[in-house]
């Protein structure tokens, strides 16, 4: 059996209403920063409800709300700008994993010198050590497919680098699922977050690096995904839907606290990081058959013990996969929609491997650039 080391210091608060536990939380006195992004999480009323509950802790909040889809290293800058001009003592993200993954990063850049691209790995960034704590950082999805609310992970884009990082130190001090604030989610980003969370589950049940817990964790989150994400995609009101995909979404973020994902992620964020207007989770879902085809006899009972969670008898797990992509109406998407040319794939292949190579290290078995042009080639439609 593998050795392995059990830390995830986040307090998650579960379930329905549970945004009102902030009104208790244990924060740091004065103000905080509260980053968002879009007009969603301000027409919906969620920015008053999370303001409302920290007001009545004592809390005063400074807002931003730009942050961008695939977010980038500029919102970072303006958010950690923002958070030492006031003097704000904590960062909230509140949103899907853009507005997360921006409040750890400028929650890093509050504290200490340079820029963020100083402390990432991979690419141009200059893998400095983090030399100070973060600002508190406190973590309230209103998706449910990054995980990033029970994870270190923020993931930046900075041109066409889009690079995954963190470290201990950019846990979420506090996270909030609160099932509510996910009801209206449309259809289609339902779909490609449940399968990003879906990944995450799977990439870190074949990782090389996998463990007892972790394999735990994935299971029961593929367990929930196959049994729930398309009952919440065709009925976004299905109360009991959106609980369970939301659970399985923290679970996949235990996941990858403690394995990794695997290059199929670092695959996807080449796209994305070409093609910002790309949605993380499309991505994925458009490349992951021809993916995990590829390791499907290197982990051939880890492919029957996920085709069984998401129930499949036969232990046929690619078509366990075509079969919850169909069920979720995502089995048509197509790279051409989103302006990706078929035409020439070695750059994205190349970004895969210098961007985020490290995730080819836990891939069960080794894969080649070409390896990753094939799968790019017989995705494309």
């Amino acid at each position: 059996m593998k050795n392995f080391s059990y830390y995830i210091p986040t307090r998650i608060f579960f379930g329905a209403g549970s945004v009102k536990k902030l009104a208790h939380a244990k924060l740091p006195t004065g103000k905080g920063l509260l980053i968002t992004g879009g007009s969603s999480t301000t027409k919906l009323g969620y920015v008053d409800r999370v303001c409302a509950a920290l007001a009545e802790g004592g809390h005063e909040m400074v807002l931003y709300t730009e942050v961008q889809p695939n977010p980038t290293i500029e919102s970072v800058r303006a958010c950690a700008d923002l958070a030492r001009k006031e003097n704000c003592s904590f960062v909230v993200g509140l949103g899907g994993g853009s507005s997360i993954d921006t409040a750890k990063a400028a929650a890093v850049m509050a504290t200490n010198d340079g820029d963020w691209w100083d402390y990432v790995f991979g690419g141009s960034g200059k893998g400095q050590k983090i030399q100070n704590n973060p600002l508190p950082i406190v973590a309230i999805t209103t998706t449910a497919g990054t995980g990033t609310e029970a994870d270190p992970w923020t993931v930046i884009t900075n041109g066409k680098e889009k690079i995954g990082g963190g470290t201990e130190q950019t846990f979420p001090t506090l996270s909030i699922v609160d099932p509510d604030f996910m009801m209206t989610v449309p259809p289609h980003l339902t779909a490609y977050q449940g399968f990003d969370a879906l990944f995450h589950a799977c990439e870190g049940f074949i990782a090389s690096i996998a463990n007892p817990i972790s394999e735990m964790y994935s299971l029961k989150a593929i367990e929930l995904l196959g049994r729930y994400l398309a009952r919440a995609v065709n009925d976004g009101s299905d109360a009991e839907a959106r609980a369970h995909v939301a659970l399985a979404n923290t679970l996949a973020g235990f996941v990858e606290s403690m394995s990794s994902c695997t290059s199929e992620h670092a695959i996807e964020h080449a796209l994305s990081g070409f093609h910002p207007t790309l949605p993380h989770g499309a991505g994925l879902i458009m490349i992951s058959l021809e993916y995990y085809k590829l390791f499907a006899e290197t982990c051939a009972d880890q492919f029957t013990q996920m085709a069984h969670a998401l129930g499949r008898a036969d232990g046929d797990f690619i078509a366990a996969l075509s079969d919850l992509q169909a069920a979720c109406h995502v089995d048509t998407l197509k790279m051409s929609d989103f302006g990706i040319n078929g035409q020439d794939f070695t750059p994205y292949a190349d970004h895969a491997f210098s961007d985020m190579g490290g995730l080819f290290r836990v891939d069960p078995r080794p894969l080649t650039p070409e390896d990753v042009i094939g799968i790019l080639s017989r995705s494309y439609h």
